[in-house]
């Protein structure tokens, strides 16, 4: 079934990188893009799902979440997200765009010294996206663009770990950790990196090129297992191979 499925599928595309890089910007221009060439765009959002975001807001302004509870309520976040938003629309062939994907649980947590193999574990099964977009910037210009306009909230600027009381501090601190590891995973896992300090225009420009020279590669045999798990316990997932969706 997946091999039939494999000429109709969608395509999701990650849009990865620290705040203040500019990817949420990039992605609303980039799913913009793909709308205006005929193809159906979905969005999904880090830390969104209607059923786990209350529980983790409310931890978070009590300031109870330890690095291990922190992660795995965003592994129980993406998965639900995973199993009701991504899976479905990739099936039916609508290109998924990523605002942030596993990658951010990953360099994040890692950050909080948590052990990369239990990470790893705690969201298995995966599904690996087709397209990972990385928006370098470096701690100080991320930084500035967040004090720009705010304040860095308590568990966005690291203050849980690392025990600075300025939040600007903390943040800058925290920051350059989850650089550091953003940029191990991006030579790991291939990434395409976008330098972030450049126009909106030049970044929108290069991502466009990048996925239009994409050749369409058949899901990976890692991907399999985490496709396979929700066709076979989702009560709405098809059962037999639905008419080639147009995408």
């Amino acid at each position: 079934m997946l091999q039939r499925r494999e000429a109709s599928r969608g395509l999701l595309v990650a849009f990865e990188g620290p705040d203040g890089s500019g990817k949420s910007t990039q992605r609303k221009l980039f799913k913009t893009w793909l709308k205006s060439e005929g193809r159906e765009a979905v969005t999904t959002k880090w830390n969104s799902s209607p059923l786990i975001k209350p529980l983790v807001k409310v931890r978070k302004q009590v300031r109870a979440l330890s690095p291990e509870e922190f992660c795995l309520l965003h592994a129980a976040d993406f998965r639900h997200r995973l199993e009701t938003e991504v899976l479905p629309a990739l099936w039916r062939g609508a290109t998924v765009v990523a605002d942030r994907y596993l990658f951010t649980a990953l360099a994040r947590d890692a950050a909080r010294g948590l052990p990369f193999d239990w990470l790893l574990h705690i969201y298995e099964p995966i599904l690996w996206p087709d397209i990972v977009f990385y928006f370098a910037v470096s701690p100080e210009t991320s930084g500035m663009r967040i004090a720009a306009t705010r304040e860095p909230k308590y568990y966005e600027a690291g203050q849980d770990i690392t025990g600075i009381d300025d939040p600007l501090a903390s943040y800058t601190t925290f920051i350059s950790r989850v650089i550091r590891e953003y940029e191990s995973l991006a030579i790991v896992f291939q990434f395409i990196t976008i330098d972030a300090e450049r126009s909106i225009d030049e970044q929108h420009r290069e991502i466009r090129e990048h996925f239009q020279q994409a050749q369409r590669r058949p899901w990976p045999d890692w991907n399999v297992e985490a496709i396979a798990d929700w066709l076979a316990r989702a009560p709405d997932a098809p059962r037999a191979m639905p008419r080639a969706a147009h995408v």
